[in-house]
């Protein structure tokens, strides 16, 4: 599995992604929200998104978990 994680601490502003959709490695899978930017959140490799781990309006952590893709 290929976890799909958050370079800062931030808000889940929109989810773009659906489990079980196929994804390319600059793919968005969420947009976060912090200090009123948007920081698109890329999958990173290619694959199917397996599980998102966080909701719209949800705060994550730097290195949170985000999504996790299957290869």
């Amino acid at each position: 599995m290929i976890e799909v994680r958050s370079e800062m601490v931030a808000s889940v502003w929109k989810i773009t992604a659906s489990i079980g959709e196929a994804v390319q490695p600059d793919s968005v899978v969420v947009v976060l929200e912090s200090m009123k930017m948007e920081i698109p959140v890329l999958a990173g490799a290619a694959g199917t998104i397996d599980a998102l781990h966080v909701s719209e309006g949800d705060s994550v952590d730097e290195d949170g978990l985000i999504a996790t893709i299957r290869p």
